[in-house]
């Protein structure tokens, strides 16, 4: 990611009066998803693009440094170097790693000593409710990127959603901005919580009015996570804010996403809405746990023919 959102006033003529048909979504989301898989090698050539997508993530509450030492050390060796060999490559590595706050610094150190140059993501702002007060949600922010992390992974609070409270959201998210400095933001909607899909088309566009470089479906924590119909919903919304502004802003579903075929579902779901350019590290990421330890395994049987049968064969 380069180019920052600059975000603009707060514009409540681009949320009034929205109106969106939920059969015609969710038909609509069903059919991309419902579409031929791709095979072969176009497949293995997809499926290593979802792989540099990945933002691999550990937010259990026993994380310890061991656990983000290995997460590091798998971030930037994805795939056996014989099976990278095999698909022609050297040196793939995932988008970025996730964190919490307190375990940016050592994965930062991790990553130095690995010499690979991924950024480090760190969730913040009262993660995973967002109800702490806005002082103490900024300052956790602020220390995330004194600690090294490059990319941001706020949550907003729902409350101000469903009490249709945009103007006070748009200034929490524009403070949070501000407080990431150079970090990039990327704001976490929520969208389970948010009720309808006039919410989470509202909640999408007034955190892109306040500066957000990427908006994210869910923290991954809540019941109900990424899917199809509401990312429709966001990635239209991300089409709308880039006819007013011509401005790009990424987009990263998180929670649910675990297999090889889910992410090339998701490819397809942003090449058809967005185009090419939304399917680079810049404009798009996959926050996902056991999502690599899958890809690994289809990648494994296209270059060798068979079905890996122990952790030797596939790395981790």
């Amino acid at each position: 990611m380069v180019e920052r959102n600059a975000g603009t006033s707060f514009k409540r003529e681009w949320i009034e009066d929205v109106h969106i048909n939920y059969p015609a979504v969710v038909r609509a989301a069903n059919e991309i998803k419902g579409r031929r898989v791709l095979k072969k090698e176009h497949q293995a050539a997809w499926l290593v693009k979802a792989l540099t997508l990945i933002d691999l993530t550990t937010l259990a509450g026993d994380d310890t440094f061991a656990n983000v030492h290995r997460l590091c050390s798998y971030a930037k060796n994805p795939l056996k170097k014989t099976i990278q060999k095999e698909l022609g490559f050297s040196d793939l590595t995932v988008g970025a790693v996730c964190v919490y706050p307190n375990r940016v610094k050592e994965a930062c150190e991790v990553l130095k000593k690995l010499d690979c140059k991924i950024g480090v993501a760190s969730v913040a702002a009262g993660f995973p409710e967002g109800q702490t007060p806005l002082e103490t949600r900024l300052r956790e922010v602020e220390l995330a990127v004194e600690a090294g992390a490059s990319e941001i992974d706020i949550v907003i609070n729902r409350t101000l959603v469903l009490e249709g409270q945009w103007e006070q959201l748009y200034n929490e998210v524009k403070a949070c901005r501000k407080a990431c400095g150079e970090a990039h933001l990327k704001t976490i909607i929520a969208t389970g919580h948010l009720g309808d899909f006039e919410n989470i088309y509202r909640a999408s566009m007034v955190s892109m009015m306040a500066g957000s470089d990427f908006i994210k479906t869910s923290t991954g924590k809540e019941s109900v996570n990424a899917t199809f119909p509401v990312a429709l919903v966001m990635i239209r919304a991300i089409r709308d804010y880039y006819e007013y502004t011509e401005f790009k802003v990424g987009f990263k579903p998180a929670g649910g996403i675990r297999t090889a075929k889910d992410s090339l579902q998701w490819l397809v779901l942003m090449k058809e809405e967005l185009g090419d350019e939304w399917v680079q590290p810049h404009l798009f990421r996959m926050g996902a746990s056991s999502l690599l330890g899958d890809i690994e395994r289809q990648l494994y049987h296209y270059t060798t023919g068979r079905y890996a049968n122990s952790t030797y064969d596939i790395g981790m």
